[in-house]
């Protein structure tokens, strides 16, 4: 409501009641009407002082603060912006609600990375101590010995051995995280066939499959030829690291695949296995870093848990998207779209003029 409209309502209810009350006592139209005149004048007249200089000065200069500090005073200034509303009351209504409805937006993302955060460092704590205490108990153990057993100091070195590699890799896979986040890893676009690199790393993986009881597969109608843009490398990691994933839950006796699909302009890559599938609830926050879906059958699998985390990064960092799909008892399929090149068409030949 504008400031004119809101002194002219208050000042026309004071004239009346005023004329009201003069008419009720003289019985007198004349008097009352000159009452009413005057009353409303007088009204308005203070009114319209008390308001804008007591309260209507104030909350513009609240709405100009508001408003400044949603822009930034720096850049008003610098594009020359002033406030000029007729109506800052509604104006300021309107700020403050826009702005608490960011507040409460930026308090639950702040409260949600807080969780992440307390689950991230919880995990990490996890998986940093449990094989650092392995570590530690089978040195011990070989000096309590004194390596008087030679056979179990050897065994308990071997462990040792496999529980640094676990670290090492668990701090590789950190490592790679974080420079994937920051841009420091650049992605080096190529021109490639990707059904080539599907079958290398089919290939590079087919020992580890047979000791998993799973079958490899890649239909033959893939052959054909078809050539995407992006990091071959690190295309690979994320083929070696779904397909690891494939293998390691899935179903013994079962098969892990790959699929082709040209889109228009993209090429989307699927990898199915026939495995125990994922809960409903878990596939949102698979992707993760350190989320386990089966935390005591992942911990006896193996990994960093990180790998999953890895390959989302890689493909965003493609400017591409990634998705999980899965049925419990059925198995899962992850997707990610990789660009395509874009076809030439070939010009026709030019046709020569004959004298």
């Amino acid at each position: 409501m504008k400031l004119r409209v809101l002194v002219l309502i208050n000042a026309l209810a004071v004239a009346v009641s005023m004329a009201a009350v003069n008419y009720y006592f003289q019985k007198n139209w004349h008097a009352a009407g000159v009452t009413f005149g005057v009353a409303f004048m007088v009204s308005f007249v203070v009114f319209y002082y008390l308001i804008e200089k007591y309260v209507y000065s104030k909350i513009k200069i609240i709405y100009k603060l508001i408003h400044n500090l949603k822009l930034g005073r720096d850049l008003r200034d610098a594009l020359g912006e002033h406030i000029t509303s007729a109506d800052p009351i509604k104006d300021v209504q309107q700020e403050v609600k826009e702005w608490a409805k960011e507040k409460k937006t930026e308090i639950e993302v702040l409260r949600n990375q807080e969780k992440f955060r307390r689950e991230f460092l919880s995990n990490i704590s996890h998986e940093l101590k449990t094989p650092l205490f392995a570590i530690q108990g089978y040195i011990d153990a070989i000096l309590d010995d004194e390596f008087e057993d030679l056979d179990m100091a050897e065994q308990f070195l071997k462990k040792a051995s496999r529980n640094v590699g676990r670290l090492t890799y668990l701090i590789k896979d950190l490592d790679e995280i974080s420079k994937l986040e920051s841009g420091e890893i650049p992605i080096n676009y190529t021109k490639f066939k990707i059904n080539d690199l599907i079958k290398e790393v089919l290939e590079a993986l087919e020992f580890k499959a047979k000791q998993h009881d799973i079958k490899l597969l890649f239909k033959q109608k893939y052959d054909e030829p078809i050539m995407v843009t992006a990091d071959r490398e690190k295309i690979s990691q994320v083929l070696v690291n779904l397909l690891d994933n494939a293998i390691k839950y899935g179903r013994q006796g079962g098969t892990a695949a790959v699929s082709l699909f040209e889109l228009h302009d993209q090429v989307l890559v699927e990898v199915t296995d026939d495995g125990f599938g994922i809960e409903e609830k878990n596939l949102p926050r698979l992707f993760e870093r350190f989320y386990r879906t089966d935390t005591s059958r992942s911990r006896e699998i193996g990994g960093s848990g990180l790998g999953l985390a890895i390959v989302k990064h890689i493909v965003e960092a493609h400017q591409q998207t990634i998705n999980v799909r899965s049925t419990e008892g059925i198995g899962s399929t992850f997707g990610f779209t990789l660009e395509k090149v874009k076809q030439q068409l070939p010009f026709p030949p030019i046709p020569t003029l004959r004298s």
